[in-house]
């Protein structure tokens, strides 16, 4: 059993902000008084820590950090990225009872919505490769304000690429950019002057002149937004045989009951919405343990085994 669980995607998250969001978080849902948290006291106590249905395990640094600044320790069974089967035991938490029930609902919430990203993307990802397809399936910046964080995160444990992560990270020049400019090549033209060479252009285009303007303007990347799927492979074609080095991305409409239909030699990146948007939740609770009097072999009310 492993004492802190992570997986090597962790030291993408930089220590100050994960602290900072946890703290931010836990100061939002106990604002005064934790009156419940009188009620129990400071009773040294073991929680398990449940998986009720199936998924990946995602979220373990923020729920490690959660409870480290509450002063508690998790002992994690599984390691991040492994497919729970329910019901099963995935982690032990130790410290004060009122301090355990002070992070659980905060920990859970971020545990459950990682968790479920991540198995989505999982699902994807295996489709992927069933596919064979080069390319890669992307989430967007449809994230929940605030918990970007863990979104994007999650993302990542699930097999798929996080996109750009905010507005600093990459230029994408959408459909208002231009209407507000006035055309695609005067819009690549002004976000060149600002970002360099160093920083990638995106075009949202909605048409294969469109996307062929973005190019011969400097655009490294080009959406075909909204095409559906034969129109979407023709325009890609066309389109790489004047720019063969041409990022060609495809959104819009897509689930995982269609993507595969998107899937084609000329098609570089998929992104969807919904990866971040809507997505599922993967059911996890957290109970103190009841101790029989054999230390090796601890109890829960509901059945379940620790070992």
């Amino acid at each position: 059993m492993s004492e802190n669980v992570t997986s090597h995607k962790q030291c993408l998250l930089p220590q100050i902000d994960l602290v900072a969001k946890v703290k931010y978080w836990l100061k939002e849902d106990t604002p005064s008084f934790d009156y419940g948290g009188y009620v129990v006291g400071d009773k040294q106590e073991r929680a398990v820590l449940l998986c009720k249905s199936p998924g990946v395990l995602s979220g373990v640094p923020f729920f490690n950090t959660v409870f480290s600044e509450l002063n508690c320790t998790v002992s994690w069974v599984y390691e991040e990225g492994t497919s729970l089967e329910p019901i099963c035991n995935v982690a032990y938490i130790h410290g004060k009872a009122k301090d355990l029930l002070l992070g659980e609902r905060v920990a859970l919430n971020i545990l459950t919505r990682s968790s479920g990203i991540s198995t989505q993307c999982r699902n994807l990802s295996k489709i992927k490769l069933r596919k064979n397809w080069h390319g890669e399936v992307a989430g967007t910046r449809k994230t929940t304000p605030g918990f970007r964080i863990v979104e994007k995160y999650a993302l990542l444990v699930g097999g798929l690429s996080t996109h750009r992560y905010d507005l600093s990270s990459m230029i994408m020049l959408k459909d208002n950019h231009i209407w507000s400019v006035g055309n695609v090549k005067s819009a690549v033209k002004k976000a060149r002057e600002v970002c360099g060479f160093s920083t990638k252009i995106e075009v949202e285009c909605r048409s294969v002149e469109e996307a062929k303007c973005a190019a011969a303007a400097g655009a490294e990347i080009v959406m075909l937004d909204n095409f559906a799927p034969c129109a979407l492979h023709d325009a890609a074609r066309e389109v790489k045989e004047s720019f063969p080095y041409l990022i060609i991305e495809a959104s819009g409409g897509i689930t995982e009951n269609n993507i595969e239909d998107f899937m084609g030699p000329n098609v570089d990146v998929i992104s969807m919405g919904c990866l971040t948007q809507g997505y599922p939740v993967v059911d996890f609770s957290m109970k103190i343990m009841k101790e029989d009097k054999n230390p090796e072999n601890p109890t829960v009310t509901n059945g379940v085994n620790s070992h």
